[in-house]
């Protein structure tokens, strides 16, 4: 029997490193992009305060830009090592995008960021913003072929098993990048990168201000954050409307989970802007519903039902039993691969294959199974149903939060308010929060499609490697230890280059020309 233990430990360290990963990459994301637009206001103007902001808050992008590489690359190793059943039964598709990721976006940002570091000096302004471009270029396509990756383990089109080689096979690579859930996830998750840098620019400016220090960098930076931020910040409530769209399609127990709706309400659905979820009775009390907002968000229509969590489950143990249906089938080819009717009859129920699998958490052969394993398997099918309640409205809250924060910056540095104390203060408590906006998020999407590795094709449980608990545990507090040095050794240098403040260098130029009797260069 499955070693749920190991499953559980297995799962637990990949969390922990995609944490530690998303702590890093969507300021680095975000960041790459606003230098693009610091740097295309210097080659316009030429005035050297531009260039100034634009190498400190450069160095802000190194810094993450480092930690953000070391933890991805774990990551690729982790679904080897960790994950090795998954990689051998999905390895065709999902593998492509990230050696394409690698093999390019990668390649790219890698080559050209040194470059941009180190070529201020030897390097034509023009040339060194296209420099700066390819960088920014090549952190968002890097994102692209990653959520590609991750958004066919959310919705797997284009692609088949094969009942000879017992694994999965592309079979339109096209449909794979073209995925529309993988679409909505990149264009939502590069926006939140994109507001999560603006915010730490816009608040590490209200830091200066409020210490009277470099108000002239100060105020540029923050109208850029706040102009980048106000429209990254639409950006990303418009386009999580388009991924609630996508999960009507895609992953209705994911939407009935975030919802807490246990039952098909007539169409249209209300939207649950509060509730207390619960598992024991499965049903959610003292619900405050808006009317029509849910239906008309995730169906785009009045009069289509959003399925409930109920009705899902009968629906999953339905497909369970066919699933049963598909693994006796398979079996019997396996056996003899001359069996055209087992073929056949594999064929007619190959869709369910996944749900089948499901059952292997309770008995060794599906066919084996009873009727109570099939409905505990249907039920296994909810993810929790509470903590996507909460998760959900946190993230969105957060999001309208940041509308309201970045309107507010664009209006006040639209009428030369910059210093307006309160608003300061404000952005500078506001730092912290698009991290757990975003953290939230990853949570809603991950805990979201359990049971399953791959939706409605391999469950998680059957993805792990053959590891042991003693194993796990070693490295889970080993990457523990050294994730977390990482993380306070990059708040440390942040810390530090914001200390510095943004004439740091150009002080330390003027300090050693008056110590070699040299005038000082303004």
């Amino acid at each position: 029997m499955i070693d749920l233990a190991v499953v559980d430990l297995s799962r637990l360290q990949f969390a922990l490193t995609a944490l530690y990963h998303f702590l890093f990459v969507p300021l680095t994301l975000g960041l790459s992009f606003m230098l693009v637009i610091m740097e295309s206001i210097y080659v316009m103007t030429r005035r050297p305060i531009w260039r100034t902001i634009t190498r400190f808050w450069g160095a802000i992008f190194g810094i993450n830009f480092v930690l953000g590489v070391a933890t991805g690359l774990t990551m690729e190793f982790q679904f080897g090592m960790n994950w090795s059943y998954y990689s051998h039964y999905v390895g065709d598709i999902f593998g492509a995008p990230l050696a394409i990721e690698g093999l390019m976006a990668f390649f790219m940002e890698a080559t050209f960021v040194g470059l941009m570091f180190f070529g201020w000096d030897k390097l034509k302004p023009h040339a060194h913003l296209f420099v700066t471009f390819m960088v920014a270029l090549g952190t968002n396509l890097s994102a692209l072929w990653i959520l590609a990756a991750n958004g066919w383990m959310q919705n797997p089109v284009g692609a088949a098993f094969n009942p000879d080689t017992m694994r999965m096979e592309v079979t339109d690579f096209m449909a794979v990048i073209f995925n529309p859930v993988a679409q909505a996830k990149f264009v939502h998750t590069v926006s939140a990168g994109y507001v999560c840098a603006a915010v730490v620019v816009l608040g590490i400016s209200a830091f200066y201000l409020l210490k009277g220090k470099h108000k002239g960098f100060a105020k540029r930076s923050m109208t850029v954050a706040a102009a980048f931020g106000l429209l990254s910040s639409l950006s990303v409530v418009v386009l999580g409307d388009e991924s609630g769209y996508a999960l009507t399609d895609n992953q209705k127990m994911k939407l009935a989970a975030l919802e807490a709706m246990w039952r098909t309400e007539p169409a249209p659905a209300g939207l649950t802007a509060f509730g207390l979820p619960s598992l024991e009775d499965r049903h959610t009390h003292f619900e405050v519903k808006i009317p029509y907002v849910l239906g008309l968000i995730s169906t785009r229509s009045i009069d289509k039902p959003v399925i409930g969590i109920l009705e899902l489950v009968a629906v999953a143990e339905d497909r369970i039993e066919r699933g049963v249906v598909a693994y006796d089938a398979l079996e019997k080819v396996k056996a003899d691969h001359t069996d055209m009717a087992a073929r056949a009859q594999f064929e007619s129920v190959r869709s369910d294959l996944g749900y089948g699998l499901l059952l292997k958490r309770y008995v060794a052969d599906p066919r084996q199974a009873t009727p109570e394993q099939i409905k505990q398997a249907a039920w296994d099918t909810v993810p929790n149903v509470p903590l996507m309640f909460w998760v959900f409205r946190i993230m969105a809250g957060i999001g309208f939060l940041m509308i309201g924060l970045f309107a507010t910056a664009f209006v006040l540095c639209t009428l030369r308010k910059h210093e307006t104390r309160w608003f300061l203060r404000l952005a500078v408590l506001a730092i912290p929060l698009p991290w757990i906006a975003i953290e939230s998020g990853w949570l809603l999407a991950e805990v979201g499609r359990q049971p399953w590795a791959v939706e409605g094709v391999l469950p998680t449980f059957l993805g792990a490697s053959s590891l042991s608990v003693p194993q796990l545990l070693t490295t889970i507090v080993c990457f523990t230890l050294l994730y977390g040095a990482l993380a306070v050794v990059e708040v440390g240098l942040i810390l530090r280059t914001v200390k510095k403040g943004p004439f740091a260098e150009q002080e330390a130029r003027e300090a050693d020309a008056s110590t070699e009797g040299e005038p000082a260069v303004a």
